[in-house]
């Protein structure tokens, strides 16, 4: 009685906390966006004569030290964290999906496999793979982009197996299964709908922890390249400045922060709308 008034409770308080979440990654989504067509001034533009300025009329977040408006870089920063953590997400959805489903549906032998290369890839650093892609091939958001997008494909692999398991178990599922339904019948119709909220819920984890990924990566120098826009590289370029100028590093300290969050906060409001285990076939 208890744990079914806990689960109660956490999933009363789902549909708020997803919201919350839905509606604060969405305001920074729509900056990155507008960045596409619209900023206040042009990111690539140079005005020494303006450097450094405070907050204001003019500059709503001042400038920075090359005279760039700082609320212009921060919305193209969101935009390429967005984009480079969103390919990410698609490398690892496309591949691990499928391996998960394998994994998950036919047999031992292939999900010992498929487990192996995924607890492979998940012991490898992402930091270790931009490293080695970033000397291959050159540092550059494309590269970060596989980088991340290999972390990835551990992760959908193995929560798709998992949830496949449990879609497995269900009543319906072996029904079907033994009215006929042939294997690939049996996950589109049955174990895709089943497994699906677990798949969101860490698409958009992932989302969560490429956008960090990103920042993090092009602040030491191995992801995104100038002269594009990206929220790691205004970290580093403001940290000659931290002392001088601490609002140059608190804008994309804080954009990377409240991304973060927000994204996190959805991704659990997504958890808290699973059902109870147990839920399904009770009636």
């Amino acid at each position: 009685m208890t744990d079914l008034a806990a689960a109660s409770r956490i999933n009363g308080r789902a549909p708020a906390l997803l919201r919350a979440g839905i509606v604060a990654s969405l305001v920074f989504l729509l900056l990155g966006f507008v960045s596409i067509v619209w900023t206040p001034y042009p990111v690539t533009a140079v005005d020494v004569g303006s450097a450094m300025q405070d907050p204001g009329g003019a500059h709503w977040l001042g400038t920075d030290p090359l005279g760039r408006d700082v609320l212009s870089l921060a919305m193209k920063g969101t935009l390429t964290s967005f984009v480079v953590s969103a390919v990410a997400v698609a490398i690892g959805v496309l591949i691990g999906i499928p391996l998960g489903l394998a994994a998950g549906f036919w047999g031992r032998a292939a999900n010992i496999a498929l487990t192996g290369v995924g607890a492979y890839l998940t012991a490898l650093p992402t930091l270790v793979v931009a490293i080695l892609f970033a000397a291959l091939f050159g540092p550059s958001a494309a590269t970060l982009m596989v980088a991340v997008g290999i972390g990835n494909i551990a992760a959908f692999t193995l929560v798709t197996r998992d949830a496949m398991r449990t879609a497995g178990s269900h009543g319906y599922v072996e029904a079907a299964r033994l009215a006929g339904s042939s294997g690939l019948d049996l996950i589109r119709r049955h174990t895709l709908p089943s497994i699906m909220r677990a798949v969101l819920a860490q698409a958009v984890s992932a989302l969560a922890l490429g956008v960090l990924a990103e920042a993090t990566l092009s602040y030491v120098g191995i992801g995104t390249q100038p002269p594009a826009s990206s929220l790691g590289l205004m970290l580093r370029d403001a940290q000659s400045y931290a002392l001088m100028k601490p609002a140059l590093m608190l804008v994309p300290g804080l954009a990377i922060l409240l991304i973060v969050l927000a994204l996190n906060i959805t991704s659990r409001g997504v958890r808290a709308l699973e059902p109870a285990a147990g839920s399904n076939g009770a009636a």
